[in-house]
C-alpha cells in the first residue's frame, strides 16, 4: 500500500522529508514557528484526470482542504485559552446571545444631563457662542441628544478649528476638557477663527463609562464611509452641512486608562474569540498624529504646552508604535477610521491621550492638560 512510492501513513496520507527535498511545504517549518507558533504544513494533491473528477470538483476539493486545515488549527489554538472575561467561551466569537448579555450587564454610572447638558445650557448665555443640536441617538433620543457649540459670529471666509471629545465616552477628560475650554478660553479666539466643539460624541458610553457604544462598536474606528456608527455618522453629516472651506486644525481629546487593560481590551478580544495577553499602559500624556500628514512641529508645540501642566510619556515605544519624539506617535488615521481623519487630512490634526490613573494626575490636571493641548494647537496654527 503505497502512494507515489511512499508508504501510506493513513488513508490518503504519506510523509516526506520536505525540508531535505526542498519542497514548498517546508517553508512553514521555520516561518510558522517564528510567526504563529504552529508546526502544521501539508501539500495537497488532486487528480484532475480521474473519470470521477471535473474542474469544479478539483477546485472545491482544494477549498475543502484549506477550510478543514484552518478549522483544525483554530480548534487547537483555542483549546488552551484561559478564561479572561466573564462573558462568552474563550476562543469562540460571541453570538447575539453573548452580545445581549454584555448589553444587559451594563449600568449607568453618571448623568449625561448633569455633567454635560447642564453645562451646555449655561453656555447658551455666552454672547459669542451658539449651542446647536445636530442629532440624537435613536435608542433614546430624549436622553441622548447630540450637541455642538460654535461661534455665533460664524464667517465662511475664516478658518475653522474643530475640537471633539467623548468619542470614547469613558474617557472623562476628553469631555470635561472640551467643556472647560469652552467655558474659559474661547473669548481669545472668536474674533480670529470659527470655533466648533463637539464635547460628547458618545453620550451613552459616557453615562455607562464604556469604550464601545450600545451596539458593541468602537466609534473611533467608524469615521469612514460604509463603517459608520450612529455617533460618527451624525457628526460627519453635521460637518458636511457646514461646508467649511478651510479647517485650521482639529484636536480629538482622549485618555488612555488602566481600564483599557482591565476591561475594554479584554472585552474586545473576548467578543472576537481571540486570546488576550495584556496591554502596556503608558504613564503620561502623548499625542497620536497622522502618518500620512504628520505636522510634527504642530505636535511638538502641543507637547511643549502640555508639559507645563502634566508629565509627558518619554518611552521609545508607545502602545506598540515607535515614538517620533517625546510623547508623539503616528498612525494611518484614515485607514483606521479615527475621528482625527474627519477634517480631510490636510490641516494639522491630532489625538490627545491623557493618563488619568497616574499617581501624578488628578481630574483637574487631566482637564487642564486637554485645555493646554487645545490652546497650544490653536496658537501654533495662528502663528503659522
Amino acid at each position: 500500500k503505497v502512494i507515489c512510492g511512499e508508504s501510506i501513513a493513513k488513508e490518503g496520507i504519506i510523509l516526506f522529508p520536505t525540508k531535505s527535498l526542498g519542497l514548498c511545504g517546508s517553508l512553514s517549518l521555520g516561518l510558522c514557528r517564528g510567526i504563529t507558533g504552529g508546526t502544521y504544513a501539508t501539500t495537497t494533491e488532486v487528480y484532475p484526470d480521474s473519470p470521477k473528477a471535473t474542474g469544479e470538483i478539483c477546485n472545491e476539493a482544494q477549498v475543502a482542504a484549506i477550510v478543514a486545515a484552518l478549522d483544525f488549527v483554530l480548534a487547537t489554538q483555542t483549546e488552551d485559552i484561559p478564561r479572561f472575561y466573564p462573558i462568552g467561551t474563550p476562543g469562540k466569537p460571541w453570538s447575539d446571545s453573548e452580545r445581549n448579555q454584555w448589553k444587559e450587564s451594563r449600568k449607568n454610572h453618571r448623568s449625561y444631563k448633569e455633567e454635560v447638558l447642564d453645562k451646555l445650557d449655561k453656555l447658551k448665555s455666552n454672547d459669542a457662542l451658539e449651542v446647536v443640536q445636530y442629532g440624537a441617538l435613536s435608542h433614546n433620543p430624549q436622553r441622548y441628544p447630540l450637541f455642538a457649540v460654535k461661534s455665533k459670529q460664524w464667517k465662511d471666509e475664516r478658518s475653522t478649528l474643530l475640537v471633539t471629545g467623548g468619542v470614547h465616552g469613558y474617557e472623562t477628560s476628553g469631555v470635561q476638557g472640551a467643556l472647560l475650554f469652552l467655558e474659559t478660553q474661547t473669548a481669545k479666539y472668536t474674533e480670529q477663527v470659527n470655533i466648533l466643539v463637539a464635547p460628547c460624541i458618545s453620550p451613552w458610553a459616557y453615562e455607562h463609562i464604556e469604550r464601545w457604544n450600545a451596539d458593541l462598536k468602537d466609534p473611533n474606528r467608524s469615521f469612514k464611509k460604509g463603517n459608520e456608527t450612529e455617533e460618527s455618522a451624525a457628526l460627519m453629516s453635521y460637518l458636511d452641512s457646514l461646508n467649511v472651506k478651510e479647517w485650521a486644525c482639529h484636536l480629538d481629546l482622549h485618555e488612555t486608562t488602566d481600564t483599557d487593560e482591565l476591561e475594554f481590551m479584554p472585552a474586545k478580544h473576548a467578543e472576537a474569540g481571540l486570546a488576550y495577553s495584556g496591554e502596556v499602559i503608558p504613564d503620561g500624556f502623548y499625542l497620536v498624529g497622522d502618518s500620512e500628514n504628520p505636522h510634527l512641529e504642530f505636535h511638538q508645540s502641543i507637547i511643549s504646552g502640555v508639559e507645563k501642566v502634566t508629565h509627558i510619556v518619554k518611552d521609545e515605544d508607545i502602545i506598540g508604535e515607535p515614538a517620533k519624539s517625546d510623547g508623539i506617535i503616528l498612525v494611518p488615521v484614515n485607514t483606521l477610521g479615527l475621528c482625527g481623519s474627519i477634517t480631510g487630512g490636510k490641516c494639522p490634526a491630532t489625538t490627545t491621550e491623557v493618563y488619568p490613573d497616574s499617581p501624578r494626575a488628578t481630574d483637574a490636571i487631566c482637564n487642564d492638560a486637554q485645555v493646554a493641548a487645545i490652546v497650544s494647537g490653536i496658537d501654533y496654527v495662528l502663528q503659522h
